[in-house]
């Protein structure tokens, strides 16, 4: 990047596990209220912000474009155009990518980016058979033709295609996320014990740090739907009595004869929406604003579907060599947890040179993913993963992170469904 992008702004709200606290609200509302926080406590005005780019991956129907949609409810003019980016785990990353790209192009100069996903309402879809059966009734144009149609109805018909299981499977490899883990899993040799303790730890991590009061500096309140006569104020996916033992009596979800994998070392299905306000480092200066943080630089990559966990290595590998940084320069790093069998496998990875020259083209490592430095307020096992605004998380938590520790430079990473990884190098003053 030839000019660090400025990170003026940033909040999000509390991540709640689907079907909980957020059921009432969709991913337009959620978002909406993020960005409409965010312009509250910004030094900027509405008419300051030339474009909104939101991440966004199971696109509502109600709400197409729900970047649009969310510039409007959010308190936007008409005259701010916006527009939604999806590149799936990744979309809150896109999105402040992309106005990267924009800005330092010239072809604008603030943007409001950032992501929002409603998991809870992801939807229960007809199946083939029911389709086809509602489409023929449409276009029977005689009475008797009904009749006949009707006949020839079964209650199997309405058997749903659930959406979420759908959007979680990777149609070119086959398999859903959970299986993709167990991939690794197998490859890596990683134990059920060593996913278990993993996730445990991130609980643990999680509780302290709210407790702490650290999540008060990125989290907004949100009044719950659809009464809005209570507020959200924490994450609720954390637990404070979580244990190895509970843990160990849950039964392997993805591969249940041979599988390792649970829905206890995994993240939950959740929703959650995050904002920013961005501009070149130049601007930010001339305005007299002091940023809550710089994005230096970024890398996505690809790989077999199979094994997108890995996601993080690949992209990491191609920033440092973009870069010229090395992995012990970063003094923090957020990694996004998936699956627990995931991010152990990248610890793996990361420290592997028969790794780094088999699917790298590296001679030597990547370097160690120091267990200090990781997650070190949990993750998404315990903090949850809305896929659209995940990334931003792991921009805003380790920002906050490195100020609060008075350390300079951050790795944001996480791995992208359907075999994609991102890496973000960060920093603060």
């Amino acid at each position: 990047m030839k000019e660090r992008l400025a990170i003026i702004e940033g909040w999000r709200s509390p991540f709640c596990k689907a079907g909980t606290e957020f059921k009432g609200m969709q991913a337009d509302q959620l978002g909406a209220v993020v960005v409409r926080e965010v312009m509250a406590n910004s030094v900027l005005d509405y008419a300051d912000i030339d474009e909104v780019i939101m991440g966004n991956v199971a696109q509502p129907g109600h709400a197409a474009n729900i970047a649009r949609v969310i510039a409007l409810q959010g308190g936007f003019p008409v005259s701010t155009s916006a527009y939604t980016v999806n590149r799936n785990c990744a979309s809150g990353m896109e999105s402040m990518t992309t106005a990267a790209n924009k800005i330092l192009a010239g072809e604008i100069d603030i943007a409001l980016v950032g992501g929002s996903e409603s998991m809870s309402s992801v939807p229960l879809l007809y199946s083939p058979k029911m389709t086809k059966f509602m489409m023929q009734m449409m276009f029977a144009k005689t009475p008797i033709a009904k009749l006949k149609l009707l006949s020839q109805f079964r209650l199997s018909f309405l058997k749903p295609v659930i959406g979420i299981e759908q959007g979680l499977t990777d149609p070119v490899c086959g398999l859903n996320m959970g299986q993709t883990a167990e991939v690794l899993a197998k490859e890596f040799a990683i134990t059920r014990e060593q996913q278990d303790q993993f996730a445990l730890n991130s609980h643990q991590q999680a509780i302290k740090a709210q407790q702490s009061g650290k999540f008060a500096d990125e989290i907004i309140s949100v009044a719950i739907a659809p009464k809005y006569q209570h507020m959200q104020h924490l994450d609720n996916g954390p637990r404070d009595n979580q244990t190895l033992a509970a843990l160990a009596k849950l039964r392997p979800y993805f591969d249940r004869l041979a599988g390792s994998v649970t829905v206890g070392n995994s993240c939950p299905i959740t929703d959650g929406a995050v904002a920013f306000t961005v501009m070149a480092e130049s601007k930010a200066k001339a305005m007299g604003l002091t940023p809550l943080g710089y994005l230096t630089g970024y890398s996505y990559a690809g790989l077999a579907g199979n094994r997108m966990g890995l996601g993080p290595a690949y992209a990491t590998a191609k920033l440092l060599d973009k870069s010229g940084l090395a992995l012990s320069d970063f003094d923090l790093v957020e990694l996004n947890e998936a699956f627990a069998a995931q991010v152990i496998a990248n610890q793996c990875a990361f420290e592997s040179k028969t790794f780094a020259q088999q699917y790298l083209q590296r001679t030597q490592a990547l370097g160690e993913l120091d267990p200090s430095k990781l997650n070190v307020n949990g993750g998404a096992i315990a903090l949850g993963h809305p896929v659209g605004a995940t990334g931003g998380r792991l921009i805003l938590t380790l920002l906050h992170e490195l100020r609060r520790q008075g350390l300079q430079r951050g790795l944001a990473t996480l791995c992208i469904g359907g075999g994609q990884g991102a890496a973000l190098a960060l920093e603060v003053e």
